[in-house]
């Protein structure tokens, strides 16, 4: 393969130069346990409270409501349990979407077995929350809304905002996956109503291994990992130096480039779906076409597998997915796309590519080119199409 381009990058992001430079020194000189009470180690121990501020400044909180986790799965998991387990005096009811990541769906499904009840709340065509029926699920025993930020396999922006003021009208805790979001768009916390947040450092070119967890301040939340008293005694485990380090350096570059970032995406993000969808007939953008992340592209083809066009954009050198990489090897369609309601057939033909500011033009035509040719190879050898032409089944 003579070339390669990198279109994967909701499922991990290569790690920033800068980034990668600022934790060297922490693998191999100040490489000290930051708990540890000699001087050695006070240098780490004011480094990683640096990152706290670093991180806390990008979201508009407190560096004491930042709590570091080994990435969005565990955050994730830590919200929903600690809150369902610190406030079930009061409920045992938890509002969620179809279309959260599987972190969440998975997390929610345990809470079903231990006496929890979840609602579920359907979304729109474009994968939109709608904020009245998240006010209509609320309940007395009502404990916690979690609904994402953003989607991680067709982008849709939720209306955070919204649904967080709904949230605290009824006094309820309110939590977003933030993973995919999180130094992509603008967050402020406080505005927005958010009393938990999660967020990962290897989605905006951090280290992997690397998390976090805001919570606001005065918020009961039992902890999930029991050890020592690592992050004010809410967290144990020994502390990832290099891991914070990577992640304070990534967010900070992530929030001063934001804006011209963004711009160029979805530039190049708008171009890539202009060509597919008048280049390939049949085919659908999957996600809002507006409120929608600048790297994320989502489309179905029709009478396509998804799997197949996987190995063929491979074999041209073209890195992509189907949808969450948390979900690689599984043969049934995404979650997310039967919850916008696609039949299974359509479904299976799905393609997310997630760009980044490395992206080219050049490598844009180059996939919109290759697309064009897998797609009608594909059809060619499909007797779905062959049907379809023929003016057979529809």
């Amino acid at each position: 393969m003579d070339k390669m381009i990198y279109m994967d990058n909701a499922a991990t992001t290569r790690v920033a130069k800068e980034v990668f430079e600022v934790m060297a020194p922490y693998f191999t000189e100040e490489y000290a346990n930051p708990s540890s009470t000699y001087t050695f180690a006070g240098n780490c121990a004011r480094t990683v409270a640096a990152a706290k501020e670093t991180i806390a400044q990008t979201i508009g909180c407190s560096a004491k409501e930042i709590y570091f986790t080994a990435g969005g799965s565990e955050s994730d998991n830590w919200a929903l349990k600690g809150i369902a387990d610190a406030q079930k005096s009061k409920g045992r009811h938890i509002i969620t979407s179809k279309i959260e990541h599987h972190a969440i769906l998975n997390t929610c499904a345990f809470l079903e077995k231990n006496g929890y009840e979840v609602t579920y709340l359907n979304v729109d065509e474009n994968g939109l929350v709608d904020p009245n029926e998240v006010k209509k699920a609320i309940r007395d025993d009502t404990i916690l809304i979690s609904v994402m930020f953003a989607n991680n396999e067709i982008g849709t922006i939720e209306p955070v905002e919204e649904i967080g003021r709904i949230a605290h009208e009824h006094n309820v805790l309110f939590h977003t996956d933030a993973v995919q979001a999180f130094g992509h768009v603008p967050i402020d916390v406080s505005s927005m109503n958010i009393d938990l947040l999660s967020a990962s450092g290897h989605k905006l070119n951090g280290p992997k291994g690397v998390g976090l967890l805001y919570i606001r301040n005065g918020v009961k939340i039992t902890n999930l990992i029991h050890g020592g008293a690592q992050e004010h005694g809410r967290r144990a485990g020994t502390v990832n130096v290099p891991g914070i380090v990577g992640f304070a350096e990534a967010a900070k570059i992530a929030s001063m480039k934001m804006e011209e970032r963004s711009s160029y995406e979805k530039e190049l993000r708008d171009l890539l779906i202009k060509r597919v969808l008048e280049e390939i007939p049949f085919t659908r953008l999957n996600g809002d076409p507006e409120k929608r992340l600048s790297n994320n592209a989502n489309f179905c083809f029709r009478f396509v597998e998804g799997e197949s066009l996987l190995i063929l954009l491979d074999q041209n050198g073209i890195c992509a997915s189907s949808g969450s990489a948390c979900t690689s090897g599984s043969l049934d369609p995404s979650h997310v796309l039967l919850a916008i309601g696609l039949p299974h057939e359509i479904a299976h033909g799905s393609l997310r590519i997630t760009i980044s500011d490395e992206t080219t033009r050049e490598d844009i035509d180059y996939t919109a080119d290759t697309l064009v040719k897998i797609i009608s190879r594909l059809r060619d050898m499909s007797p779905l199409w062959e049907d379809f032409v023929k003016g057979g089944k529809k």
